[in-house]
Parts: C-alpha cells; structure tokens; sequence
C-alpha cells in the first residue's frame, strides 16, 4: 500500500524565507516515505483567470450611450449588486474576456481609418480601459445593416458592392451581398489589417469570425434581391462559408475562432423547426477551418426561433472536441421570457434555464449581457454564478503526484503525475491556433521562486483532463549541471509556445499551494 501524503500548503512567503537562510550543509535529503506521494483537492471557490474559460462581459454597439472608458462608472459595472443587495462587487473581478459586437463602419468608418490607429478614439479607449482591469478582449464584426443601421462603411457600396435594402425608406441600412467580390475584396482588406493588430493571444480571447446576417447571427443572410431563396442559394451558401471561414483561419493563426452554430445558418430565413439540409455540412466547413461553437440562445426553448432539439443535438457530437461558448437569448427586460415553453416565473428561473442547458453542452464559457441581464445573474442568481464557477469550464490541477525520494545531478528521474478537471468542460488544448502548446513541467526553484531548471513532459495534453476521468503519465528526466543547493521541486501547465515556458494555466488549487508565478508547491530537494 502507497504511503500518501495529503498536502497541507504553508505560506510560501516563509517556505522561500526558509530556503535563503538554510544552508545546504545543514540541510538533509528528504526520505521519509510519506512524502513520495502527494495528493491534491481542487479550489472551487476562486475566479480563475484562463483562456477561452469563465465569464464573459459584453460590450454594446451604441457608442453615442456611454460606449468608452466610462462606461465601468456609468452602467455600475464597478459597483454591481449582487446576492439580492447584500453586497457589490466588480464585473471585471468574475468575467475575464470583454466581448465587443461592432459593425465593420464603427471599426473602419473611412477606408483605411482603423479605430486600434487611433488612440483617442472611443473605442480605442473603451478597449484600453478593458486592458487596464486585466482582461481581454473578444469580437464580433456585423455588415447587416437591417435592424441595427449602418454597419458596413459607406466607401464599399460607393465602390461598386451590390446590397439588399429591406426597407427603401430607410436607405442607409444596407446589406451587402457577402459573394459580392467588391465586398469580398474591402472585407478581407479590413480583416487582414484587423487581424495584424488583434491575432495577438495576450490580448484577444476570441474572434466569433462569420458575422453576416442579422445581427451578425450566421441566419437570414441575404445573397440575392429581395432575399429570395433560388437555385443558386445553396452554392452561395457553402462558396461563403468556405471565403468568410478561410480568411479568419489564414489571418487568425493565434487567436481561437467561434462560429454560432444555428439549424438556418447561411440561410436567407431565421425560423423553422427543421433544420436546412445543409447546416451541418456548413457548419463541419467552419470546423475544419479551425473553429470553435458558440450559440446566441440558450435557455430559449421555442422550438421555431429557439435553442431546439437539432441544437442540443449537433452541438452534442461536439463537446470535448472543440470549445464551446454560451449565450443567453433571453433579454429579460426587453423581451416576453415568462412566454417560453419552459414555464419561467422569475429572471431567476431564465438565469437557471440557461445554466442548465450550458451544463447539458459542457461550454466554457458564459455570458454576462450588457446592462439588465448582468445585474439579473448577480442580483437573482448569484448562487448559480459562483456555481459556474466551481462546476464549469475547465479547473485542472494535479489529483496526485508521486515524487523520487532523491533527485541528483546526471541521475534519471521518474514522476508519476495524475491531473483531473473539476469542471464539465475541457481545456481546448487540441484546437489549431493553440496546437497543443500547453504541457505540464516540473520545475526546480531557488529560494527566491525563480525557476533554475524546466522540465517538459511533452507526452501531457490538458485537453484530455475530462471531469471524472482523471489521466496519468510516468514522465522522466535527468537534471543536469544545477548548482548545489536547496531548491524546491514544483508543477505546472506552461506554454511552450512562448520563450522560457512560462506558467500558461493557473491551477484549481487554493493560493496558498501555488507561488507568485503559478507554480505548485510539491517538496523541498537538495541537489
């Protein structure tokens, strides 16, 4: 039987104090047979700032209502009540990701005019103030001009681009037919130039790269006058899919791309029950494109215009193969939600009809709408916030790990490392733009914190961590020309995409086992 240390983690402030002032003469080697094996419990309680997981605050279109740096002020984002009044909090402190639906005129009002070029523009400064609070930013790009007004710049049709125009009193609100190539050559002009500034992982979560029809939702997309439905729909259909989905993949090459995943997508109708013939077949061409899911309706139970059964089916087929992103249809002060075939009585019971159905996908990610809906998750949910905190996305951390009794310089090492998931989703290591960068490492430390050493078990993959199924590796190494010392021997998820591996996922344990750094606690060596 395994002797099985349960790791209790002491304040590493006085472990590194302990380590400067001890001498390595003074110091034995550690042998007692309890500490080989440690075992770890999850932290399910605190925020955990990771990418494509955790909560998403959105950002609106309108820029003339508070749509720049003060908008954290003025729509009490920084004040928010929460637990039905009994305390406030900071959005910013739970959502990590910053979501902005824009149209392409608001991004690039003149050609050649990019608001990112601009640093006192307000846009400019509403991302900068994001930036400020720690976290990143995530976009949509609409050129349907029903509905919302102008979204695709004027200096496109005036080059030529064909248009539909619902409503002719009204004709600014034009839709750019997306197979039109004058259209097609200014998009991928602004998305090439977009994507030099944004395909940059530091700052940007996600691009939700399709953006046509209504609402930039991927359903009645308009490719012919009148938006009728002819012979040539379904070519122009799956030729967009294939353009619009090719040129995100070629100019996002670092940065996750998401498409809505939608039984009309491409298709010139919004409702139905059935699903088009083709939906699956387009949505498979984003896929291979290297795309992630996400759905604009969740806890919408119609099954006409709602979150319906062929949703819950595709989007089934999917979990733990690519990310999977929630949104909310419900606008709780804006539309009837007590109508819903699911029988909600209070925001509350939307709030949980949208939980339940974002378990049932095993997402990553949830949605903090703008104004109302943020304040209904804090205010008349809170609960089920913080339980989305402790159930969903992904929490990893090392279930157990069983450590050599001694480490030398020029002398095989052998850890057996066992990571588990305490979320339903998973971490999206296997998507293109990540490549399987993240790893696990072992790391010696100095009794500053600072890493001497790194060692990489290229064999890990966090994207096969599923919650309940926790994976194990015997991972071995050779430290070599480490100076003689005490150092402490530590783990953690690095990216190896970025020089000196630095920790690239923060573990589901509590503070006190991790260092500055991210790196877990796991014993004292002396080498």
């Amino acid at each position: 039987m395994k002797n099985i240390l349960f790791l209790s983690c002491v304040p590493l402030a006085l472990l590194f104090a302990d380590l400067a002032a001890a001498s390595a003469a003074d110091i034995e080697a550690p042998s007692r047979a309890a500490e080989n094996t440690l075992t770890f419990t999850p932290d399910t309680v605190r925020v955990l700032d990771n990418p494509l997981c955790g909560w998403v605050m959105y950002l609106g279109k309108d820029w003339d209502r508070s749509q720049d740096e003060n908008i954290w002020e003025e729509r009490g984002y920084d004040r928010m009540p929460a637990d039905s009044g009994r305390l406030t909090v900071r959005v910013s402190d739970y959502a990590s990701v910053a979501y902005l639906r824009t149209g392409w005129a608001s991004m690039e009002p003149e050609e050649g005019k990019y608001f990112w070029k601009d640093p006192d523009s307000r846009l400019s400064r509403l991302l900068e103030s994001v930036m400020a609070r720690g976290m990143k930013v995530a976009f949509r790009i609409v050129v349907d001009g029903r509905d919302q007004g102008a979204n695709t710049p004027d200096f496109v049709f005036e080059a030529g681009a064909k248009y539909y125009l619902q409503n002719p009193e009204l004709p600014e609100q034009k839709s750019p037919f997306p197979q039109d190539p004058v259209f097609r050559k200014y998009y991928e002009k602004f998305i090439e130039a977009f994507a030099a500034e944004f395909n940059d992982p530091d700052k940007t979560a996600f691009i939700d790269g399709y953006g046509l029809g209504k609402w930039g939702e991927g359903h009645n997309v308009a490719y012919e006058p009148g938006n009728t439905v002819s012979d040539s729909t379904g070519y122009y259909k799956e030729d967009t899919m294939e353009w619009i989905t090719g040129l995100y993949s070629r100019t996002f090459t670092e940065v996750p791309l998401i498409i809505n995943y939608h039984r009309h997508i491409g298709a010139p109708v919004s409702e139905g029950r059935h699903a088009e013939p083709d939906s699956e077949h387009l949505l498979e061409i984003a896929i291979a494109n290297g795309y992630g899911l996400r759905a604009d309706s969740f806890g919408m139970n119609n099954q006409e215009w709602g979150y319906n059964d062929w949703e819950r089916s595709f989007v089934r087929k999917w979990a733990y193969k690519v990310p999977i992103i929630m949104e909310g249809g419900w606008i709780v002060e804006q539309h009837p939600w007590w109508q819903d075939p699911a029988g909600y009585k209070t925001p509350k019971d939307v709030r949980i009809g949208e939980f339940v159905t974002a378990e049932e996908a095993k997402v990553n990610m949830m949605d903090l709408r703008a104004g109302q809906e943020t304040v209904s998750w804090f205010y008349d949910a809170f609960d089920y916030v913080k339980r989305f905190i402790a159930e969903g996305g992904y929490r990893l951390y090392p279930s157990e790990i069983v450590l050599p009794e001694k480490i030398a310089n020029g002398k095989s090492v052998t850890i057996t490392h066992t990571w588990a998931n305490a979320g339903w989703g998973y971490c999206p290591n296997n998507i293109r733009q990540w490549n399987y960068k993240y790893k696990v490492a072992f790391a010696l430390l100095d009794a500053r914190g600072n890493a001497v050493a790194k060692y990489v078990d290229h064999d890990s993959d966090p994207s096969e961590w599923l919650k309940g199924h926790p994976v194990s590796y015997d991972f071995e190494f050779v430290p070599e020309n480490i100076p003689a010392g005490k150092y402490t021997l530590a783990a953690g998820i690095v990216d190896t995409s970025k020089e000196g591996n630095p920790v690239g996922i923060e573990l589901a344990l509590e503070e006190s086992c991790l260092t500055e750094d991210g790196w877990a606690v796991l014993k004292e060596v002396v080498l």
